[in-house]
């Protein structure tokens, strides 16, 4: 897993960061430790991105991720500053990692032991023991050779795909077909597919459209082990950025863009008074930019027609990884029956993914994922009370009124009452929503994705947009758009790729 060649190779070099999000502090902390002045312009009130930060009443909420997956990614990063993640924050390992009610009235629980994993999907079908095992290897193998041959190599072009070397590694990998298809090759019982595709909605994807290559994620999930950062994952941006400014990075928030002109050793970047602020919005003179703002928003609204790689037509063909409606709850008492990751599915999610791919729709009978970590941290909710939030995966683009969120909360709080036997709605002391148009007004999110491209076949590694312009010699991009992708891992490990390219072209 290698880092920018040469870490003086942008000295003297004044770069402009857009986006204060997990691609953004990554590409910040290459780039500063390359030699490069480095300043990162945020447009709302705190850095983090889509890792907001909630608090009121005495509760504090992470708004966005809240799974801390991958630690070897997070180990890589820091070690590269000569740093360890417990420099900035510390971890407790989830027991049990998630619960899933299913909505027939089943319950199970994934736990660290492994040996229990595979005891509880050979009671589920005769043979599903060592099918699991052999579904391990398998994700395993995909994740070391994936990692390290092309999540952490700058390959932006198709014709890096038929290198003998490339084609050397990936010789048995799991790389065409859908996740529906290699997961029924292991498994006929339709819970146990579930339980190894649920990570498929942080890839922003359905069984039916994710490529098979992602089978990975069970590898990251069953062997690698689910953590919880103490203080939340808002720890761990704090985290990032602290080390971001030990390097050097100059952090402004309420600094909206309005506008990217010039290029390489030229550039004009353009920014607006940020909300609360009444200060007149500063212009800055880089020599060089790096968006992690929303790709889609950085072309068609900081840039001029004719510096735009994509049009219009582009960006709306695309398929997006789901929005989300939230909300989150501080409640009186405790929530016994919850764990600090619970998943409620229905035995048949197929429907609520073709009302979020197929046939756009509030899903009236939704799988969605349950976060309380008051089960873990004592310091995120008042004495007595605990802090929980649910997230429904919806569609993209989804019409999102008051009137409308109005009847989905009543049917997801209908909906935990009856699946989980916590009835949360007499003991609500906090609450707040936040839905597809909060995620395209906040964090400019085209059609108000959560997530950004989904990762279809059609949009993995070289098919996704690429960390370097084509159309502005010296503006580049990071973030969940470019490669490798989705999630905070794959951001940070974005950051590298980008300040890798930069280096590349000094």
């Amino acid at each position: 897993m290698r880092a920018p060649r040469d870490r003086s190779s942008l000295s003297g070099e004044d770069v402009v960061v857009i986006g204060g999000g997990f691609g953004g502090l990554s590409t910040a902390c290459y780039l500063a430790d390359a030699g490069a002045d480095v300043t990162l312009l945020e447009k709302n009130e705190q850095l983090g991105g889509r890792a907001a930060v909630l608090e009121a009443d005495g509760f504090r909420f992470d708004m966005g991720p809240s799974w801390y997956l991958m630690p070897d990614v997070f180990e890589t990063f820091f070690g590269h500053f000569d740093r360890d993640p417990s420099d900035y924050y510390s971890l407790s390992r989830l027991d049990p990692h998630y619960r899933i009610f299913f909505k027939d009235g089943d319950r199970v629980d994934m736990v660290p032991d492994r040996a229990t994993n595979r005891e509880t999907f050979e009671s589920y079908e005769a043979g599903a023991g060592e099918a699991f095992d052999d579904y391990l290897a398998k994700s395993e193998r995909n994740y070391e050779i994936g990692m390290e041959h092309f999540v952490y190599e700058h390959r932006d072009d198709l014709l890096d795909f038929v290198d003998p070397d490339v084609l050397r590694y990936s010789w048995g990998l799991s790389l065409i077909g859908s996740m529906q298809d290699h997961v029924e090759g292991y498994f006929d019982h339709p819970k146990l597919q579930q339980i190894m595709q649920y990570t498929l909605v942080f890839l922003g994807g359905s069984p039916h459209n994710t490529p098979a290559l992602y089978n990975l994620m069970s590898h990251v999930d069953f062997n690698l082990g689910v953590y919880y950062p103490d203080g939340g994952t808002g720890a761990v941006v704090d985290g990032i950025v602290e080390l971001g400014s030990e390097l050097g990075v100059t952090y402004e928030t309420d600094a909206p863009v309005t506008a990217i002109k010039g290029q390489r050793g030229g550039f004009r970047v353009e920014t607006a008074a940020g909300d609360g602020d009444d200060r007149a919005g500063d212009d800055y003179f880089p020599d060089l930019v790096v968006s992690d703002a929303d790709y889609a928003h950085t072309e068609q609204a900081l840039l001029s027609p004719r510096k735009r790689q994509y049009d219009a037509d582009y960006w709306e063909s695309r398929t997006y990884a789901p929005s989300a409606y939230l909300l989150y709850m501080g409640v009186e008492g405790d929530v016994e029956e919850l764990a600090h990751h619970t998943l409620v599915l229905p035995t048949d999610w197929d429907e609520h993914f073709e009302q979020i791919f197929e046939d756009p729709a509030w899903p009236e009978d939704p799988a969605y994922y349950l976060c309380v970590p008051s089960k873990t941290d004592d310091t995120v909710a008042p004495e007595g009370h605990s802090n929980l939030f649910v997230l429904v995966p919806v569609a993209a683009g989804l019409e999102d009124t008051p009137e409308l969120r109005d009847r989905y909360r009543n049917l997801v709080l209908e909906d935990i009452a009856e699946h989980t036997g916590v009835d949360l709605r007499d003991r609500i002391v906090f609450e707040e929503e936040f839905s597809v148009d909060d995620f395209a007004s906040r964090y400019n999110s085209m059609k108000g994705s959560a997530l950004g491209l989904a990762h279809t076949l059609r949009q993995t590694a070289p098919f996704r947009p690429g960390h370097e312009s084509s159309a502005v010699d010296g503006l580049y991009f990071t973030g969940s758009t470019t490669t490798p992708g989705i999630g905070v891992p794959m951001c940070l490990i974005s950051g590298l790729l980008t300040a890798e390219a930069m280096g590349e072209s000094a």
